[in-house]
């Protein structure tokens, strides 16, 4: 049996490998100005406002070096002016994407001396760069970016220790997994440049080296979340994909049926890091107007692979990922976020219990005819913002398809509904049926037993219930996740709910709506 001093021993060394895995060190090495710069981009890139990055180490070791190549590369102006705030202590910086406060605290005899510095309103919005940060004493708050510069062996060389504290952990884990992936996959010493991601968590960066272009997709593995019916969450209800698994298998099937959706370079399956094919930014829209012959190609691609024998299993990771089945409990899921977000924020009044099952009960009437036709692929987002287009290809490969990880086995009408009522895009009524009446066309002509009527009515169904879903997600992202831009599209969305449940197997449904919902011409 151990004695207490061996037990104490014990305590503190496990308290110790403890506090090193909270707080991981990421040493680097920093050859020349060269690689800091790299570094100050690497850094500069992951912050965001009201973060804290402290800077310590020996006099003549380089922070104020490091600290001025952040804030230009935050600037995104290289030959930006970044005087040193040796004798002024603070230094602010009024930049496009933020405020970056950078302190010089040397020269502090101590914390009292911060309030007269106004250092309590210096970090309320900004980034803060603190050199000397021993100096703020018991101030120095828990959330913080260490970095510590120390002299190497050549004149030129330091070495970077960072460290995470508090929130900063995970973060910093993020940051260099993500580029030792890169450097593994030999593009750690590519330009990256932000790119705006799509409504989701994921994030997205086009890398450029020498005269080669790339994506980095960053899309951690998530919890599914709380349980909100049969012990399952929202996400396992509606099948969104929780990894990036589901992404590499999708994108190779496409590929594979002879679809433009891009090559996986590099994947990482266990920390989600993707390198992948960069399809182009020319889009199939042009100011906000849709271009038909775009349009055309991407209503081909549906009729093309609407028309094969799908597998409902592909190939990743050697081993064989299933599509998850869209089925009544995802669509009436996905249907509730009417009740749940739209109609409490737009009517004022949330429906009770029993006009919400009334809503479910109807729902299912109306979608057991469409889940009872043939299955296929369902990529779900299929729409403006994922497509875009190369004229460097030829025939389907002219159009590239991302961003469909949430692809289900379910009935075909989805994503042609998805294309031709886009939520972001008008498109002319004309427009919309002839690209309707080339579908039908080209799927008779494949299978002469096609049954344009059968398909119209799961037309119309699966665009009720997709513009149900995204007039809830549309209020969400505004509500919860700070995104009121996505509030412009919902006049569009009601037209075509309108327009979707004027069909006459509708009818029941259209009375539960018209009784709660002022028309859509009427502002809410």
């Amino acid at each position: 049996m151990k004695g207490p001093a061996a037990r104490t021993q014990a305590a503190t060394a496990a308290a110790r490998a403890a506090e090193a895995a909270a707080s991981p060190e990421w040493k680097l090495p920093l050859p020349d100005e060269a690689a800091t710069q790299a570094l100050a981009d690497l850094i500069a890139r992951a912050l965001k406002p009201g973060d804290l990055v402290t800077l310590g180490g020996e006099l003549g070791v380089g922070k104020t070096t490091f600290a001025r190549a952040l804030v230009r590369a935050r600037a995104g102006d290289p030959e930006l002016e970044a005087p040193s705030p040796t004798f002024t202590l603070l230094q602010t910086y009024d930049l496009p994407r933020g405020p970056i406060v950078h302190a010089d605290l040397y020269r502090l005899s101590g914390p009292d001396e911060l309030e007269e510095l106004g250092w309590d309103e210096a970090g309320d919005d900004a980034i803060v760069l603190v050199e000397w940060p021993d100096r703020l004493g018991p101030v120095l708050p828990p959330d913080r970016l260490q970095i510590e510069l120390s002299l190497a062996d050549q004149p030129t060389a330091r070495t970077a220790a960072i460290t995470g504290h508090g929130r900063f952990v995970e973060r910093l884990k993020r940051l260099r997994d993500g580029q030792r992936f890169l450097d593994r996959a030999g593009w750690g010493a590519a330009r990256r440049d932000h790119i705006q991601g799509d409504a989701s968590t994921r994030l997205y960066e086009r890398l450029t080296l020498g005269d080669r272009s790339a994506i980095l997709m960053d899309a951690p593995a998530r919890a599914p979340g709380v349980a909100i019916r049969d012990g399952r969450s929202y996400s396992e209800l509606a099948k969104l994909a929780l990894d990036s698994k589901p992404f590499v298998a999708i994108a190779d099937g496409l590929r594979a049926l002879g679809y433009g959706a891009p090559e996986i370079y590099a994947a990482d399956l266990t920390t989600g890091f993707l390198l992948v094919e960069d399809v182009g930014v020319e889009p199939v829209v042009a100011l906000g107007s849709p271009i038909a012959s775009r349009y055309e190609a991407a209503t081909d691609l549906l009729a093309d692979l609407h028309a094969k024998a799908v597998p409902a299993e592909t190939p990743v990771g050697g081993e064989l990922y299933r599509l998850p089945d869209y089925d009544a409990p995802a669509f009436l899921i996905e249907c509730e976020l009417l009740c749940d977000w739209y109609l409490p924020r737009m009517t004022g009044v949330s429906p009770d219990p029993e006009a919400r099952e009334a809503f479910r009960g109807l729902w299912r009437q109306a979608l057991e005819p469409v889940l009872a036709m043939g299955r296929t692929w369902v990529l779900r987002d299929y729409h403006s913002p994922n497509l875009t287009w190369r004229d460097d290809r030829e025939g389907i490969l002219r159009l590239g398809v991302i961003d469909f990880q949430d692809a289900c086995m379910g009935p075909p009408a989805y994503d042609v509904v998805s294309l031709l009522q886009d939520a972001r895009v008008d498109l002319p009524d004309e427009l919309e049926m002839q690209l309707a009446a080339r579908y039908l066309a080209a799927r008779r002509k494949a299978d002469p037993s096609f049954e344009p009527r059968d398909f119209a009515r799961a037309y119309a169904t699966l665009g009720a219930q997709r513009a149900t879903k995204i007039l809830g997600i549309f209020v969400r992202l505004a509500e919860r996740d700070g995104k009121p831009g996505y509030l412009r599209h919902l006049p569009r969305l009601r037209r075509a709910l309108d327009a979707n449940l004027a069909h006459p197997d509708l009818a029941p449904l259209a009375a539960w709506y018209a009784e709660r919902m002022p028309p859509a011409d009427q502002p809410a």
